[in-house]
């Protein structure tokens, strides 16, 4: 996502989750930002109000689409000051970007929000169906087939070659030559 100079990063993210009703999860972020109020992790509570220009070093964060509780959506910020120092927390007010912002998130349809663990009462199969996004098929369980498979004819990761090596790499380890025969060039 690009948010363009001038507008809040956390409440555009906020509000394409809002109007396209999809959670998002914020990966990471790049660009400048000015005059951020964080709330800092060391000190709970406190609240420091950054005046200037910053460069984004961090940026995590999820939100959800309504009705979500006040604290389950939001973004944590590490900045990079002019002097090179870093500072972040909770951001608490605005986040204005200088320049375009490039946010890298992953969204989801049928986002909701759950307090774990889940009452043992909410654990039927109907509440199952609607954690997976419902309609979706059984689980694959191990099976005690041979060939290293699991039921459903997906095969077990630990028998397939990596990088057409062998499925033990050989004796347990990969080598620096073995690495380089699989990638085509010489070990360092």
């Amino acid at each position: 996502m690009e948010i363009t100079g001038g507008a809040d990063v956390a409440e555009s993210v906020a509000q394409f989750a809002r109007r396209r009703q999809r959670g998002v999860c914020v990966l990471s972020g790049s660009g400048s930002v000015a005059n951020v109020t964080l709330r800092q992790p060391a000190a709970p509570g406190a609240v420091v109000a950054l005046h200037g220009r910053f460069e984004i070093l961090s940026l995590t964060g999820t939100f959800l689409p309504g009705p979500a509780p006040p604290g389950s959506t939001g973004l944590t910020v590490y900045l990079a000051g002019g002097q090179g120092q870093v500072l972040g927390g909770s951001v608490v007010g605005p986040l204005v970007a200088t320049g375009p912002v490039m946010v890298i998130a992953a969204t989801f349809s049928n986002a909701t929000y759950e307090r774990l663990p889940l009452d043992e009462d909410e654990e039927g199969p109907s509440s199952a169906a609607a954690v997976q996004g419902g309609g979706s098929p059984p689980p694959l369980g191990i099976g005690s087939g041979g060939g290293g498979q699991l039921q459903g004819g997906i095969p077990d990761p630990s028998s397939l070659p990596l990088y057409n090596l062998p499925p033990n790499g050989g004796g347990g380890q990969v080598g620096h030559e073995a690495l380089a025969w699989a990638h085509g060039r010489t070990p360092f």
